[in-house]
């Protein structure tokens, strides 16, 4: 079964927006940035330096399924930026199907402190880096998808991310399915 949508996951840092928004980009399907469906209160808190909870994260992931869902009913595959730290919140990206290709960037710690120290504008500070990375359970080798480290720079990384689509039975450049 091909693939329908593409979820970029990882920390904080690792790059999945700006490279989640190329592969779309390259392949001609919507994107979705799933920090865009988290509420205020959870937008707030993490400004504040609180980790959220499961209690917080489960409602977010559902609105970014329904999305997914949205897509797949108008036809469409879709890429998604969601850090999807937790095999139990790919689950709910999952939707009890098959739909969903993962594709986890690793990025060095070093580097990922190195990018969040230069970030302005995003409410997730860089403080949060330590429990985004305790909570990280790495794609599983019985999950669909492929695990990239990744620190060769945006251009090489989205090429990266496109073989490994490929590789997995993902989109393609032609668009969507029927």
């Amino acid at each position: 079964m091909e693939r329908r949508h593409v979820v970029v996951m990882g920390v904080s840092g690792c790059g999945k927006s700006s490279t989640a928004r190329a592969v779309a980009r390259r392949l001609g399907l919507p994107f979705l940035e799933a920090d865009d469906l988290h509420p205020a209160q959870s937008v707030a808190k993490m400004a504040g330096g609180t980790p959220l909870t499961d209690e917080d994260r489960w409602p977010w992931l559902e609105r970014v399924r329904r999305w997914m869902d949205e897509c797949a009913a108008d036809g469409e595959q879709a890429v998604v930026a969601c850090s999807a730290l937790r095999r139990a919140y790919r689950d709910v990206l999952r939707g009890g199907g098959d739909d969903v290709l993962f594709i986890e960037l690793d990025v060095p710690r070093a580097e990922l402190e190195r990018r969040l120290a230069g970030r302005r504008r995003h409410f997730m500070p860089a403080s949060l880096l330590d429990s985004q990375l305790e909570a990280l359970e790495p794609l599983g080798a019985d999950e669909r998808g492929a695990r990239l480290v990744s620190h060769a720079g945006p251009r090489r990384t989205v090429e990266a991310v496109l073989a490994a689509v490929r590789r997995c039975g993902g989109p393609t450049a032609s668009g969507p399915t029927s």
